[in-house]
This record gives C-alpha cells, structure tokens and sequence, in this order.
C-alpha cells in the first residue's frame, strides 16, 4: 500500500475548494471549527496539509459552509482535469509502489 501524500495535486485541490468556500463564506478558522464541534487546529491543520481529510469528514464540512457536496465533487473533478493541474506522475509513483 503506498504512503498518502498530503502534497498530491488532488489532495491539494480540495483544500484549495474548502478554504476557498470558507473564505466565501467570511468564515474564520474558528467559526468553522467550532460549527463542526472540532478544534481551530482541526481545520488548520487540513488547510495547511498537516492533516488529510476523509470524506465524512469533507461532507461535513460542506455542509457547515453551505456547499452543496456534488457541487463541491463536481468542482473537484474540473479542477483535476484542467491541464495546469498534473497529477499523472502522482498516479505513477503510486502504481511503482505497489
């Protein structure tokens, strides 16, 4: 099984579409983490990539910031296929690893 890597251009991009929402809302770390009964290290620390998020968790979170989740996935999967966004050799390396 390979290592999850916080800095994978997909992963990236999620917390890119959550801060992004966030700050949408005028919503501080704080104010988010205390809606979803977490600590403000919680949501900082997946901001920061010090943390990985399920997809519980991301639903959640979603919720609390008024994003529709399959807007949240379908924004993802465009953001995944733009071409500045290269994740094939992410894909790769895991592939090696397995």
């Amino acid at each position: 099984m390979s290592k999850r890597n916080p800095f994978d251009k997909r992963r990236e991009v999620v917390r890119g579409l959550l801060v992004s929402a966030r700050k949408y809302q005028n919503m501080t770390q704080k104010q988010l983490a205390t809606q979803l009964q977490k600590p403000q290290s919680f949501v900082s620390k997946y901001e920061n990539g010090d943390r990985l998020l399920d997809l519980v968790e991301t639903h959640q979170i979603c919720q609390v910031l008024n994003y529709s989740f399959s807007e949240f996935t379908l924004s993802f999967e465009m953001a995944i296929n733009e071409p500045s966004v290269n994740y094939s050799a992410d894909i790769d390396r895991e592939k090696d690893e397995k």
